[in-house]
Parts: C-alpha cells; structure tokens; sequence
C-alpha cells in the first residue's frame, strides 16, 4: 500500500511539473496570430473605412505588444534565391526580419540604409523575406548587397502556406520583425518610411538609416539586457 501512494504521489508531481512547463513555454508566433487576428482585422478595418488611422496604428501596436510579443517565432525553412534552404533555427545569433513584395517598390533610400546596417553589424543576422515567385524575386535580390540573406515564399509554393498566411496576409509589408536567438519575438514594426521621391538619395539613406538603426538598438539592447541579467542571477 505505501509503495502505490508512493507512486501516485511519485506521478502526480511529474504531471504537475509537465503542467507548467507546458504553461511557461511561450505560444508559438502563428498560433498567437491566428488566436487574436480576427478581432483585431474586424476592428481595424472599421477604422480604416472611417478614416482613422491614427486608430488603426494603434490597434497594430496593442495586438503586438499584449499578445504576439514574447511568443516564438516559427521555424520556418526559407528558401534562399541563391537555392539553397535557410533554416531559422541555425541561425544562432539575433534576427532583423523584413518582408517586401516583388512587385511593391521600397521606399527612396530604404534598401541602402539595410546594405549600410547588415555591413555594419555582422552579429546580426539580416533576412529579406521578398513575397513573390522566384523569378520575379531575383530581380529584386539584386538591390541588397552580401550581408543580408534574400528569401522568398508564394502562396503557390509547395509549405510556403502558413508563412504567407501568418505574415503577409495578416500583419501585412513592409513588416519588420525583431527575433532574439532562441527565436523570441521583441518586437514588430510595420509600414515603410516616408521619404519623398524627391528627397536627395543621400538625406533619404540618412532618414531610413535612422530609422532602421533605432529598431536595431532595441533589438541589441534586449540582447544587452538579457545578458546582464543571467551574469547578476
């Protein structure tokens, strides 16, 4: 008798345990966009048709910072132009993500300010998500310089589905996605930078510079933060 409440007790702790490691582990990056993406477009797309788009930005921001930042970011398998696979898990090091449209021209100035920023900093790793097909993307792929690996994915394209649903056809391009090592999201900023095709091509590289550069150094700083408190603990 006293061995079998050992063993009851014995297996009733290790369910406990199995029970909060499932709870502590964080949601994966699609199941949180699919969980609040419903209510999230409904209300979002009323704004929008009432021309409030100061409300609109702010319900991008909300459904980010209260429901998708912390979660993990899949780990998707990218196909590379270059052909060969890239897999986010061997990535080992941050991730500075952004998805453009092949047939959506970036902003003036927005793809030298990425060239200058991934040349400068080779300890992060800059992905390129381009959505389109393989042809039309390799045209594209052309603009960014070596330090920056250029993928794409199309609805058409054999696993390319959940990918195109959980980013494209929810949280939209340009979209700019902030990964740590271990794939934990940081952050998510969508919509490009504003530059008038007028703006001098060097004061637009300066602008989407500074803007690219303020996303990276929250991405650094999570990086420095997080390493500070594993030393102290």
């Amino acid at each position: 008798m006293k061995n079998i409440i050992l063993i009851l007790v014995f297996v009733t702790s290790n369910l406990v345990l199995l029970s909060q490691n499932v709870e502590d582990s964080p949601k994966l990056f699609t199941e949180a966009v699919r969980t609040n993406f419903h209510k999230y477009k409904s209300q979002s797309n009323e704004a929008y048709r009432n021309g409030d788009f100061e409300r609109g930005q702010f319900l991008f921001d909300s459904l980010v910072q209260n429901q998708l930042i912390g979660s993990k970011f899949n780990d998707y398998t990218l196909k590379r132009v270059s052909n060969r696979k890239l897999k986010i898990s061997k990535v080992k090091k941050p991730i500075f993500l952004i998805t453009y449209a092949a047939w959506c021209v970036p902003g003036k100035g927005e793809i030298p300010a990425l060239n200058k920023l991934a040349k400068e900093n080779k300890d992060i790793e800059f992905i390129v998500i381009v959505w389109g097909k393989k042809k039309e993307v390799k045209k594209f792929a052309k603009k960014f310089n070596s330090h920056i690996e250029v993928c794409y994915a199309h609805k058409n394209y054999k696993n390319d589905n959940e990918i195109v649903e959980s980013m494209r056809e929810t949280l939209g391009f340009p979209t700019c996605y902030l990964i740590d090592e271990h794939l934990q999201v940081i952050n998510i900023k969508r919509g490009a930078t504003p530059t008038h095709f007028k703006t001098p091509s060097k004061k637009a590289l300066e602008i989407n510079y500074l803007v690219f550069k303020e996303r990276l150094d929250e991405l650094n700083k999570f990086k420095q933060d997080k390493k500070e408190f594993l030393v102290t603990n």
